[in-house]
């Protein structure tokens, strides 16, 4: 299990098959049903502060869970302090739960607010050294409703740095699908801006 700090407000908690069995957590069920759950959350709350100091108490929690291509789980743990007369509330824990692939899905479509968003990711992958030009056969970005869409097709579920390239996206940006209907709707509606390579695109000509 690893501990990641994000900034002061959030942390990401990498799980792999390996941590959930010595916890005896068989991950479906635990998407499936979070209330039993529950224990699993507040142990690697307890951990996280104890190693890095993330205070929950008196917070309400975001949590994001994402799986991603490999079989290890990202977990981005956002606090926020409530408001007044909530204080004194039992903790709240909201869940987005995507499930990438399933393990062999090969596409996978993130939505950008905005085009700063993604060239901010862009920039991100280029400042940290992250490979990117042979992870997908192509990269294309679409605008449609006022929003970026990011379009990776045939993923190579074996390259080194997928992990890492797919727990950084979702700082910058949502998943939204890997259905090829979405692409077809975003191909046939929305405005390609950038075709094949769009990071490599964005990191030449958006710094």
């Amino acid at each position: 299990m690893r501990f990641e700090k994000l900034n002061e407000n959030k942390i990401r908690i990498t799980l792999t098959n390996k941590d959930l069995e010595k916890k005896n957590i068989d991950f479906h069920s635990f998407m499936a049903n979070p209330i039993e759950s529950q224990d699993l959350f507040f142990d690697m709350l307890d951990e996280a502060e104890e190693k890095m100091g993330f205070v929950t108490k008196d917070y309400q929690l975001r949590l994001e869970a994402i799986q991603i291509a490999g079989g290890d789980f990202i977990l981005t743990i956002t606090r926020s302090l409530p408001e007044k007369q909530r204080l004194q509330e039992k903790k709240k824990i909201h869940i987005r739960r995507k499930n990438l692939d399933d393990f062999n899905n090969t596409n996978a479509i993130y939505c950008f607010k905005n085009f700063e968003d993604f060239c901010a990711f862009s920039n991100f992958i280029n400042c940290n050294n992250i490979a990117y030009t042979n992870i997908a056969k192509s990269l294309s970005l679409y605008e449609y409703n006022n929003s970026y869409y990011l379009c990776i097709s045939k993923i190579k579920l074996n390259y080194p740095n997928a992990k890492q390239l797919f727990s950084s996206i979702t700082e910058f940006a949502s998943y939204v699908s890997n259905s090829d209907l979405f692409k077809l709707k975003l191909n046939e509606n929305g405005k390609l801006i950038m075709k094949n390579n769009a990071l490599k695109t964005a990191i030449q000509y958006f710094k």
